[in-house]
C-alpha cells in the first residue's frame, strides 16, 4: 500500500510537518519547495519531489524543529542536496541523526567563518587514513556547500564532515566515531617520540600503524578474543624491550580511555608493528 501525506503545518518553503496515510502517523517532510503555499490538510504530491528526506523518529523531528529557527531556507536546502549526494555515493541508507547533527555543525561552522574564529581540526591527517571513502565524499561536500552558500571552509572541515558521514553508516554515535580519530593521534604521537621518529602522514607505515591502531580499538570494543602463548610475550620482552613497554604504554592509555581490558595478546601483536616499523625507519635514516 502506497504512503500518501497531509499537511498538518508548513514550517517553511522546504519543511513541511504532515500525517501520513493511512497510520496518520506524523513526519517531517523536507524538501526543496515542498512547503510553499501549502496550508493545513492540503493534500502533498511528492511525485514531483526528487530530494526528499523524511523524519519519522520522534526524538529527531523535536531536534530538527527545534533547529528551525535558527537555520536559513538556503541552508536546509543546501545541506538536503548534501545528505542526497553522501547516499548516492555509498549507495546506502543512512542514520536519520546525520540530517540534524550535520545541519548545526555546518550552520554552527559558518557562523564562526563569518565572525573570523579560525577553525582547526587536530585530527584531520588520522580521520582522512581511518575513513578514506567517508573523507573523500566530504571533501566534495565541502566544495558544494562552498560553491552553493559563497563561502570558504578550510580543509579542516572535510575531516568533521567524514566523521559525521562514518557515524551515519557505522550507527555510532558521533562522539565515539570522534574518539577514534583523538585516540589514534595521541598513540601515533606516543610511538614517535618514544621510538624517535617521525612518520610521513602520507606514507605507508603511518598508515599501517593508524590502521593496526583502528583495528585494535574494533577488538576490544566488541571483545574479540586473540590469544598468544605466554612465551613467545617473554620472548618478545626479551628481543624488543623498547617496543615491548611502549606497546604496553600504548594498551594502558587505550584501557583508560575505553575503560575496557585489553588482552594481553594485544602487546604482542602491537610489538611486532612497532618493532617492524622502529627496523623500516631505521633503514630509511640510515
Amino acid at each position: 500500500m502506497s504512503i500518501s501525506y497531509t499537511v498538518k503545518k508548513a514550517l517553511n518553503n522546504n519543511v513541511v510537518i504532515a500525517s501520513s496515510l493511512p497510520d496518520e502517523n506524523e513526519v517531517v517532510l523536507i524538501g526543496k519547495g515542498i512547503g510553499f503555499n501549502k496550508s493545513k490538510g492540503d493534500p502533498l504530491d511528492l511525485s514531483p519531489v526528487e530530494k526528499l528526506f523524511v523524519l519519522t523518529n520522534t526524538k529527531e523531528q523535536e531536534q530538527y524543529k527545534k533547529l528551525l529557527p535558527y537555520i536559513s531556507e538556503e541552508i536546509i536546502e543546501c545541506m538536503n542536496e548534501c545528505i542526497h549526494y553522501i547516499k548516492s555515493r555509498l549507495k546506502k541508507e543512512l542514520n536519520q541523526q546525520i540530517l540534524i547533527s550535520l545541519t548545526d555543525h555546518i550552520s554552527f561552522a559558518i557562523k564562526r567563518l563569518q565572525e573570523g574564529l579560525e577553525i582547526k581540526n587536530p585530527f584531520l591527517l588520522e580521520t582522512k587514513t581511518l575513513y578514506p571513502e567517508e573523507f573523500s565524499i566530504a571533501d566534495n561536500v565541502v566544495q558544494m556547500i562552498n560553491n552553493r552558500l559563497e563561502i570558504d571552509f578550510p580543509e579542516g572541515e572535510i575531516g568533521f564532515i567524514a566523521l559525521h558521514i562514518h557515524s551515519a553508516i557505522s550507527d555510532r554515535h558521533l562522539s565515539e566515531v570522534n574518539q577514534y580519530s583523538r585516540l589514534t593521534h595521541v598513540l601515533v604521537e606516543i610511538t614517535e617520540n618514544t621510538l624517535k621518529i617521525q612518520l610521513d602522514r602520507e606514507g605507508v607505515q603511518y598508515i599501517r600503524l593508524v590502521r593496526h591502531i583502528r583495528y585494535m580499538i574494533d577488538r576490544v570494543k566488541s571483545g574479540e578474543e586473540v590469544e598468544i602463548s605466554s612465551s613467545f610475550s617473554k620472548l618478545l620482552q626479551t628481543e624488543y624491550p623498547i617496543c615491548y613497554n611502549l606497546a604496553w604504554k600504548l594498551i594502558k592509555i587505550v584501557q583508560q580511555e575505553l575503560q575496557l581490558k585489553v588482552l594481553d595478546a594485544e602487546a604482542v601483536y602491537l610489538t611486532l608493528h612497532l618493532q617492524r616499523l622502529s627496523a623500516k625507519s631505521e633503514q630509511i635514516t640510515f
